[in-house]
């Protein structure tokens, strides 16, 4: 079998860079290599990785000042040995079979295929499903679907040729330059779907991290990632009709939306869905969610606004409650992990998988769309 470089971009992660690990060193494909590369994390990431290096000389630390994402992947890329490229946050994880099973469907799919992904299932801090997943079985060539939206959705979920990195260039990091991080991913795959065809493998084999944590973003931000991302593919390809550009904004927002929701963000949440309906005002309105967030965001603001005379009790909150504790108190866990734990036991896929109708309509409505636009 082909070697594989994963590639781990981490910054500040100790809290569940041991998970991901164990979950990648757990492959049932074990021909692979595995470069961390911290991206000048001030806790305890390098220290738990070396731990992880000394016991498995398949991982190896790579170390550089603060860059961001996007130059921190380009550095592992550069060293990687393998054949085939498969990036992973620090923060999420891999089902036992997910390299196994996609490399197995690019070595199928033939030279012209260079991206395989497979579905994702979010988690919370416990590795257990929150509800939210992604599925699709979207193949062949992609770019039109791609830009309408990522369908993929996050960036652990792909194995990559790495000669059709190489040729397209790696990630964009410019964008963290122009304060506009949060599409790298997203950019990326628009760039390979240009010259080469995608393949799937249909299994939930990744696990998504969704933590309030992770949610908590800045998402004007990203608005601006994708914007700048738009304006180069518009100027690239003028021929691609300006509703499918206007739908990708407008889907986006709903998205950035969404997240300010989960978030507890009710100004930002009705911020982006006026950006919705300004980006395109058609299909929206037909979609649920655009009002029931905006009556849920009123009435929290609402709420807020009468309840803003009595006092807070943010002073008597419990320290050891608060984001800032939790997460000094799970980096002390990892690194107590990282000690105890002998043997890596196989990441397992939850038994309460998405399926029956959503997952049929989820995957529906996605190759209905991938038809329309072709």
């Amino acid at each position: 079998m082909p070697l594989v470089s994963v590639i781990i971009p981490a910054y500040n992660a100790a809290c569940y860079v041991e998970r991901t690990l164990a979950s990648v060193l757990s492959q049932t494909h074990q021909n692979l290599e595995v470069l961390v590369v911290d991206d000048g994390s001030q806790d305890e990431t390098p220290a738990i990785v070396r731990c992880w290096a000394e016991r498995d000389p398949r991982v190896r630390l790579i170390q550089q000042a603060n860059g961001g994402v996007a130059i921190a992947r380009n550095t592992g890329i550069a060293q990687a040995q393998g054949e085939f490229i498969a990036p992973v946050d620090a923060d999420d994880i891999w089902y036992a079979e997910n390299l196994e099973l996609q490399v197995k469907r690019l070595l199928e799919a033939g030279p012209q295929a260079g991206v395989c992904y497979g579905w994702s299932v979010d988690i919370d801090e416990h590795d257990q499903p929150n509800g939210g997943f992604r599925a699709a079985t979207i193949e062949g060539p992609v770019y039109r679907s791609m830009l309408c939206h990522n369908f993929l959705g996050n960036a652990s979920s792909t194995v990559i040729r790495r000669s059709a990195l190489e040729e397209i260039g790696g990630y964009d990091a410019s964008l963290k330059q122009r304060q506009a991080q949060g599409c790298e991913d997203w950019d990326l795959y628009l760039r390979l779907a240009e010259k080469y065809e995608y393949c799937v493998a249909p299994a939930f084999l990744i696990g998504y991290r969704k933590t309030d944590a992770a949610m908590s973003g800045d998402y004007r931000q990203m608005g601006r990632s994708q914007g700048l991302m738009l304006d180069a593919v518009q100027q690239s390809h003028p021929e691609i009709p300006g509703a499918l550009y206007r739908l990708s904004r407008s889907s986006f927002y709903m998205y950035l939306a969404r997240q300010s929701q989960l978030s507890d963000q009710p100004r930002e949440t009705l911020y982006w869905l006026g950006q919705v309906l300004k980006a395109e005002c058609v299909t929206p309105l037909g979609r649920y969610g655009l009002y029931s967030m905006a009556l849920g965001s009123a009435w929290q603001l609402f709420t807020r606004q009468t309840q803003s005379h009595q006092p807070s009790n943010t002073s008597q909150l419990d320290k050891s409650h608060r984001p800032e504790a939790v997460a000094n108190s799970q980096s002390a866990q990892a690194a107590d992990l990282s000690d105890a734990m002998s043997e890596i036991q196989p990441f397992a896929p939850p038994e309460d998988l998405p399926g029956g109708f959503s997952l049929r309509f989820k995957l529906g409505l996605g190759n209905l769309l991938h038809k329309l636009l072709q």
